[in-house]
């Protein structure tokens, strides 16, 4: 089915996202503040970039023990994954700075990310955030044949241990953006015509491709190479234990937050019309956990406060505690679920359940 054919209810006679979105922006308001990142969100960004970045230029200019080194490429794995949720997702979504060039160059963080912003774009912002939880729809669904996530996909007889194996596949999600997956999402969207803005032209978005992972692989991979002195194999071991570790980091915070067993998969009716308007579906197929977790507030960039982000994409992830009781209080009032795990341990549990339950055959789990 293509994207298009897609439609939200229109129907919300009680108002619902009307009056939450009043109260949202009387906050702002009342407040006199902005709805983009303030200074918090700009110490965490030096912080999170000194840990990328700072154990690079120790490894590349110190004589270290191996043991040292390992810790170090984990270190980077961790500001990997930090930069990925606290600067770059801001930014890609314009809530970063008030500024879109701001948005634009802390934006293109991602390249050193091992990912392309055209592609992060549309399967982000438009794939994901507006089809959220549909199958066939929302790529961040999509796990190939390998995992199934929801019971609207096919099953195969090694599904029966995806609860067991998928963890281990986790870790190659930024791995799989430098090797494949950029390549094939570039094809398919640009033969789809899909973008966030304004169409790239199909022969600057090859370019930009090809010329951002040389510079990425030049920068992690040579330049290391060509400085080190210690076996070239070794470079590449702890270039993939880099991204194995922002890997599971990353792929494990998004699963938490919509393949549980809380969070809702529908599908559209015959005429390809969703049950709810598009406020409404947010709240069926997207979960909070662990809000009160100062440490995951701070470090996941918000991610854990997915409700929240999904109605108010444009909104900075540092305003998400405050606005978090609004938007709960407002669910109360109209009768809306408002789902959450009240600790990261309780999330887990309830993801790899979700995937024993889908790892089911139908015909037994029915």
């Amino acid at each position: 089915m293509n994207s298009a054919q897609i439609t939200f209810s229109r129907k919300d006679s009680a108002k619902f996202f009307r009056t939450l979105n009043k109260r949202v922006n009387d906050y702002f308001k009342d407040n006199d503040i902005s709805r983009t990142g303030n200074w918090r969100l700009h110490l965490k960004t030096v912080v999170m970039f000194s840990i990328y970045l700072t154990p690079y230029f120790l490894l590349l200019t110190l004589d270290l023990p191996t043991w040292s080194q390992i810790l170090l490429t984990l270190v980077m794995g961790i500001g990997m994954a930090g930069v990925g949720m606290n600067v770059m997702h801001d930014a890609n979504h314009g809530a970063y700075s008030s500024k879109k060039w701001v948005n634009k160059v802390l934006g293109s963080s991602i390249y050193i990310l091992a990912g392309n912003v055209y592609n992060w774009q549309v399967q982000h912002n438009v794939l994901h955030h507006t089809y959220t939880n549909i199958h066939g729809h929302d790529e961040d669904m999509d796990a190939g044949r390998i995992i199934r996530f929801s019971k609207h996909a096919k099953w195969h007889r090694m599904h029966r241990f995806q609860q067991y194996y998928s963890v281990f596949l986790y870790g190659l999600l930024t791995f799989n953006w430098m090797l494949t997956s950029d390549i094939l999402q570039t094809k398919r969207y640009l033969k789809r015509k899909l973008s966030y803005g304004k169409f790239p032209k199909p022969s600057k978005q090859w370019s930009m491709l090809v010329f951002t992972k040389l510079i990425y692989v030049s920068i992690w991979i040579v330049v290391p190479i060509i400085i080190m002195d210690i076996a070239w194999w070794k470079i590449l071991i702890g270039f993939f234990m880099m991204h194995y570790i922002a890997g599971i980091i990353l792929s494990v915070i998004f699963q938490l937050a919509h393949m549980v067993e809380e969070a809702q998969m529908p599908l559209p009716d015959e005429s390809g019309t969703m049950k709810n308007t598009w406020a409404i579906h947010q709240l069926f197929t997207t979960v909070n956990f662990s809000t009160k977790n100062k440490v995951m507030n701070w470090y996941s960039g918000g991610l854990n406060h997915q409700v929240e982000h999904h109605i108010f994409p444009h909104i900075s992830h540092v305003h998400y505690t405050k606005i978090s009781k609004i938007v709960r209080q407002t669910t109360r009032e109209f009768n809306l679920p408002y789902n959450e795990y009240k600790t990261t341990r309780k999330a887990v549990i309830a993801h790899f359940k979700h995937l024993r339950d889908m790892g089911l055959k139908p015909s037994l789990s029915a």
